[in-house]
């Protein structure tokens, strides 16, 4: 199994990192000799699943200006898990959580079975809050593995009840089914986990307002528990029809919650459900949930400006669905059209009539595209109509996808404020909780 890079792939990496290095060392950045010296009190460790570099490159086609974390750029990482070249999210997630590989579907254990430390838990031995955000339950792969340990991912009961014991101070996302016993509706087999949270020092919110209420006293031991969702989150193209908060919402309030701690606090944050988009090969939901991860960079940045003693890193934990930039032999970046797109292909999908026969209908309210009569049959005829629908978006905003699964691909890292220059060059997705540990000086 492929386990190094090339000789010549190492080279052009390096080149390229050089290149970026230079290009943004004049940059108003922590990384000036004055940032290089501060002290590293809080960090705000936030990944966007399944982003690469075409999605950054499509995503600043979308906006048509220059994205939040361009200047930025620090490096590039490697991806893969102990037992396969391509990761999933578990392994992924344990990687960049505890800085060891391991199988892909266990999170937070080694391929031994034996639990490893991760860098939340660490940053709770030295008295730091500690916070985890995600659009996803907060169950899923990348959240559970800050700080749980199980052979399978899919064990979301299990995660829920070790996220309740483990006292992460902010738990904000979706996954209630998870907490509820059967006999309520939920998963819980020996009944609910509500309880038991509010016995250790949690406050509850199950929408946005409640959210915003709930500001806790951590001096007292005090947690916040956000649960918006029986499942998921709504995608960011339906959350408007919502009370569910955005993902800048739950950054911008894990923060203030979390920064109450004169110690300094971990917060780790994800933009979910990009990955999603990649499995779907649906470009709008991508780029959607690419803006809306933006927004909750920028929050965390501008508190970090404010701060001065605060670190953001931002890397994805793979690529997904092996996105290109540009395609179908049009030599034009495309991807503005999709501001218009009001619609996820799954909505559209299960808008269309038995016999299919409102293609146009559905596509056009959604999109706006007058479609041809050959992508009207090539969706009424397609084995499934969501992602014929999805590629004929993609197509007209130039977007390629080459997988409905994950990529070995390189990911480029982003980092802002001090010891942020210590996140260049080429590295592996273990490294990154160990430069996050040095950053903070935990022993």
């Amino acid at each position: 199994m492929f386990k190094k890079i090339s000789w010549i792939s190492v080279i052009s990496l390096l080149i390229f990192a050089g290149i970026m290095g230079a290009s943004f060392g004049n940059e108003k950045d922590a990384t000036s000799a004055k940032g290089k010296n501060k002290k590293v009190e809080n960090v705000i460790y936030m990944i966007p699943d399944g982003f690469s570099s075409d999605y950054a490159s499509n995503y600043r086609a979308y906006k048509g200006e220059e994205v939040v974390w361009d200047s930025h750029l620090k490096g590039l990482f490697t991806t893969h898990s102990a037992d396969s070249d391509v990761t999933d999210s578990a392994a992924a997630g344990t990687a960049m959580a505890t800085g060891e590989k391991t199988n892909n579907g266990v999170i937070g254990k080694d391929p031994d079975g034996n639990n490893l430390e991760t860098i939340l838990e660490k940053t709770k031995q030295h008295h730091k809050a500690t916070g985890l955000v995600a659009t996803s339950t907060i169950t899923h792969a990348t959240p559970a593995a800050f700080a749980t340990h199980v052979e399978d991912r899919n064990n979301e009961t299990e995660i829920a009840r070790q996220l309740i014991e483990s006292e992460v101070d902010v738990l904000l996302g979706g996954g209630m089914s998870n907490f509820i016993g059967e006999g309520e509706g939920g998963k819980q087999e020996n009944g609910e986990l509500m309880q038991k949270a509010q016995d250790k020092g949690y406050l509850l919110a199950e929408n946005r307002e409640e959210m915003l209420e709930q500001n806790i006293d951590i001096k007292n031991d005090e947690k916040l528990l956000g649960l918006f969702a029986e499942e998921a989150l709504s995608p960011e193209l339906h959350r408007k029809d919502t009370e569910e908060p955005s993902l800048e919402d739950m950054t911008m309030h894990a923060i203030d919650q979390l920064n109450q701690n004169k110690k300094g606090f971990f917060l780790m944050v994800e933009g979910s459900q990009i990955d999603w988009a990649g499995h779907d090969n649906d470009p709008a939901y991508a780029m959607s949930e690419t803006e809306a991860f933006e927004k909750a960079v920028q929050a965390a940045i501008d508190f970090a400006e404010e701060d001065g003693e605060t670190l953001v890193v931002v890397a994805a934990d793979h690529d997904t669905g092996g996105m290109t930039t540009g395609g179908y032999d049009q030599m034009d970046l495309n991807a503005n059209i999709l501001n218009d797109v009001t619609a996820t292909g799954e909505y559209m999908a299960n808008q269309l009539d038995e016999e299919r026969s409102n293609v146009h209908e559905v596509v056009n309210t959604f999109t706006g595209f007058k479609l041809k009569e050959e992508e009207i049959e090539f969706i009424k005829t397609a084995e499934d109509p969501k992602l014929a629908i999805n590629h004929v978006v993609s197509e007209r905003s130039t977007i390629g996808w080459t997988s409905t699964g994950h990529t070995a691909a390189d990911i480029p890292i982003y980092a802002f404020g001090p010891k942020s220059e210590s996140f260049s060059g080429i590295l592996d997705n273990t490294d990154i909780p160990k430069l996050i540990e040095e950053a903070m000086k935990l022993k």
